[in-house]
């Protein structure tokens, strides 16, 4: 039976969204948006997370906090080589990433999944060059303060959406985008990143960055 840890009551971080969504477009042309937050927290709290391992639980996070927030209807299954988001379970494929790639330095890391296809992806955009990345970066300070700062961003990059259409409707299109899937990607990534002021991150079951190379067991639709 798989050990329980009581669920924190307090904050441990203090977070700041610290860039305004950015997003770029024109009529049938990819789309990119980053939203960037500032972590604050205590220097012993970041040099315990400070290992691989972590940045693949904040991967998990990141989808955990996606079936939360949309009550267990937007679920992500994970395969050998693939990350899907359905509504509910296959065939209803709403983006299909491939598999993860982490890099990770002693400043920081970054986890990326290169968008494959899907219901929201336009044909022209599918198997391209999009992906979805989370990074994070630790400030660097001459200063031994008590409390430090980590930058946390989610971008997406070269992403052709459906709903933003193509030929002459592509001008239409993009405004739709901007005002309904773009807008709730925002509101999404803003509500995880101010999540991550717990601390708490989801533990993954892949394992990959573990640092003893054990797997944490077999991956599955709620990972």
């Amino acid at each position: 039976m798989k050990l329980q840890l009581p669920k924190r009551t307090q904050d441990l971080a203090r977070v700041r969204i610290v860039d305004p969504p950015q997003s770029d477009s024109g009529p049938n042309q990819p789309v990119s948006s980053k939203q960037t937050a500032e972590l604050e927290l205590p220097r012993e709290e970041l040099e315990r997370m400070w290992r691989p391992e972590y940045l693949e639980r904040l991967a998990r996070t990141y989808w955990a906090y996606l079936t939360r927030i949309s009550l267990g209807i937007l679920r992500v299954v994970y395969g050998e080589d693939c990350r899907e988001i359905v509504v509910f379970r296959r065939p209803f494929v709403l983006l299909r990433f491939h598999g993860p790639e982490y890099d990770t330095n002693a400043n920081g890391g970054t986890v990326t999944w290169r968008i494959d296809k899907g219901l929201l992806v336009a044909p022209k955009g599918r198997g391209k060059d999009g992906f979805l990345r989370i990074t994070v970066e630790r400030e660097e300070s001459e200063d031994a303060n008590d409390e430090v700062i980590t930058r946390v961003s989610s971008e997406v990059t070269n992403f052709y959406p459906m709903i933003g259409g193509w030929g002459w409707f592509g001008k239409i299109g993009r405004w739709i985008y901007r005002v309904t899937q773009l807008r709730i990607h925002v509101i999404v990534t803003h509500g995880f990143l101010r999540s991550l002021a717990k601390l708490e991150l989801e533990e993954s079951k892949v394992g990959k960055l573990l640092e003893d190379g054990t797997p944490a067991g077999e991956p599955s639709a709620a990972d």
